[in-house]
């Protein structure tokens, strides 16, 4: 269990400043990357190992899962 009371949370730049409709991310532990709903940041989160966290941005910013 990773405790994250104390993880600094981050939305992307890209984000609209008023808009919560984003997805948060932070390293809470070395090697581990924590994802939540930012309308719900006490609601679940999900905990992935850090290099499927990057190969899954890769696969996003090479168009992997655009709609075709």
């Amino acid at each position: 269990m990773v405790d994250l009371r104390r993880t600094a949370w981050r939305k992307s730049s890209k984000s609209i400043p008023q808009g919560n409709d984003c997805v948060e991310v932070a390293a809470p532990v070395a090697g581990f990357v924590a994802l939540r709903d930012s309308n719900d940041p006490g609601g679940p989160t999900l905990v992935v190992a850090g290099g499927a966290w990057g190969a899954f941005v890769r696969e996003v910013k090479d168009g992997a899962y655009d709609l075709r």
